[in-house]
């Protein structure tokens, strides 16, 4: 397997990553509930990064009667959407490195220029999403606002599990083909053609 190879799978794989970090954002369904509602249904709460909806109602969230009294919450809830915006930032300009370095050519793919930059970079996307995850599963699990009975996590907060996954493994893969693959440049043919010797 060459390394172009190695750096294209990559590749594919970030993009996955990325456009599950991006619809992580834009999805307002980190935590959701469904409850019974008095005229009959039930009416489904979910909340994202940025707003929370009820049914087809949307508004900004946190909201401001929630932020007052110096309450932890909002500083972490926003922080986790800092993180979450900061990791597509780092996404984004990890894509254009795979394609400096697949464009680049053999010097680029070599040990020591393109795969420790593209290393980091993952592991900054690692580390902004894990930490954005586990800051909303604390909050889960320890502020008033869920402690409503069927509060669960919901679909973007596992987008944002299996992103993060995918960039570690990504990074992971980078590292090892690096130290076990061959340099591309490695064995030439004979000018002279071979006798099966």
């Amino acid at each position: 397997m060459t390394r172009t190879v190695v750096y294209s799978t990559a590749l594919v794989a970030l993009v996955a990553a990325t456009a599950m970090t991006i619809t992580s954002i834009a999805s307002p369904k980190w935590v959701s509930v469904t409850i019974p509602s008095p005229s009959g249904g039930t009416v489904t709460d979910t909340i994202g990064l940025h707003r929370r909806c009820a049914g087809s109602k949307c508004v900004p969230f946190p909201e401001e009667s929630r932020c007052a009294d110096e309450r932890s919450f909002c500083s972490m809830w926003r922080t986790t959407g800092f993180l979450m915006n900061f990791a597509v930032v780092a996404e984004l300009a990890t894509l254009a490195g795979f394609l400096v370095v697949l464009l680049g050519g053999r010097i680029r793919r070599r040990e020591g220029s393109g795969w420790k930059a593209l290393g980091g970079l993952l592991a900054a996307v690692t580390a902004a999403q894990f930490v954005g995850m586990a800051v909303v599963a604390y909050l889960f699990d320890h502020d008033d606002l869920f402690l409503v009975p069927g509060y669960r996590l919901d679909s973007s907060w596992y987008l944002c599990t299996v992103s993060a996954a995918v960039a570690f493994l990504t990074g992971l893969g980078l590292a090892i083909s690096a130290r076990l693959l061959p340099p591309e440049d490695g064995y030439q043919l004979l000018a002279g053609g071979s006798n099966g010797v």
